[in-house]
């Protein structure tokens, strides 16, 4: 029997399960075990794998199962089963380096954003198999309390990218400008959701998520309007991959002329993102408040990095990596 300290959602100490902040955020007040029962937990780490296979939504090198939570038990859902929540095992590409660490460090990530930054997220924790291997747990965000869908598109639909006309990779083309253009052009209070998205892609650079694409990024209904939806599927990618600064192929935007750092060096610096805030509309004192706060690792970010179920390797590379960022960040 596998023993945690931490609460597998919130990461707070001195809790074998979930904390009771994590079952009212993540499982709307309903106790849940944060144990699979075994016949799920063999499918989620591809021991019972083809049964299910035509039900997995694959995005990536991910493989995604439909979830639901019945009877304080969380279990893959039923073919006509409307579904609640996604669950994440590690890829089963062993190609990929600490696959096993994935939903760990994707679980880490999350956290990291919404406690540390006030980013608006999905809700999310772990949950695990019998033999304590972690798979990440999130909330579906469109789907409502009676189980019925909420209107939600992604960022590639809506600037118009696809397979058929943009190729196998469509997912990365474009720059992050393009996602403003959009936000403007579809969310009617897009000045605050401009401020989160700038927020957002901010955050993707110091935390080293290089899959930060199109499809990353959606609106979702609320109300008679459309707003940014919360923010999901961050990810510390470089533990997994050489990946590049951004997840678009055309980074901030193109149109944007580079600092002096960014040119010799390749990477980009507080002054790029200053640039690209001013481009995207919003005012310096707004943008300058939210660099801000990406200037020094915090404190908590290092508490839960300490708490986190990545393994004690892991937990070292996360932090050398952010901190490698920042410096990146604060050159002049």
């Amino acid at each position: 029997m596998m023993i945690i300290d931490y609460c597998p959602s919130t990461l707070a100490e001195g809790f074998h399960t979930y904390s009771p902040a994590a079952i009212k955020q993540l499982f709307d007040g309903q106790s849940v075990s944060h144990i699979l029962n075994e016949d799920d937990a063999s499918v989620l780490t591809g021991v019972k794998a083809g049964g299910v296979m035509r039900r997995i939504s694959v995005s990536g090198a991910q493989e995604k199962f439909p979830a639901v939570v019945d009877g304080g038990s969380i279990r893959i859902a039923g073919d006509e089963e409307q579904s609640t929540f996604i669950l994440k095992p590690y890829p089963w590409d062993e190609q990929l380096l600490n696959r096993k660490q994935i939903p760990a460090n994707e679980h880490l990530t999350m956290q990291i954003a919404s406690q540390v930054y006030g980013i608006l997220s999905a809700a999310n924790g772990l949950c695990f198999s019998t033999k304590g291997q972690p798979i990440y747990i999130t909330k579906r965000i469109d789907i409502k309390p009676d189980l019925r869908k909420t209107e939600m598109e992604d960022f590639a639909s809506l600037v118009g990218r696809n397979e058929q006309t943009d190729g196998k990779y469509f997912k990365y083309s474009g720059c992050y400008e393009d996602i403003a253009h959009a936000i403007k052009k579809f969310i009617p209070a897009w000045m605050v959701d401009m401020e989160r998205f700038f927020d957002l892609v901010t955050f993707n650079y110091i935390y080293a998520n290089g899959d930060d694409h199109l499809k990353n990024f959606s609106v979702i209904r609320q109300g008679s309007d459309l707003r940014l939806a919360p923010a999901y599927d961050l990810l510390n990618t470089s533990l997994h991959v050489e990946g590049d600064d951004f997840g678009l192929d055309g980074g901030l935007s193109p149109h944007l002329g580079k600092s002096d750092i960014y040119e010799n060096t390749g990477h980009p610096c507080r002054e790029d993102f200053e640039k690209f805030g001013a481009l995207i509309g919003l005012p310096p004192k707004r943008v300058n408040r939210i660099l801000n706060r990406y200037m020094s690792l915090p404190e908590l970010t290092k508490s839960l990095t300490t708490h986190s179920f990545l393994n004690e390797k892991m937990k070292r590379s996360y932090l050398r990596i952010v901190n490698e960022r920042i410096a990146r960040f604060n050159r002049q």
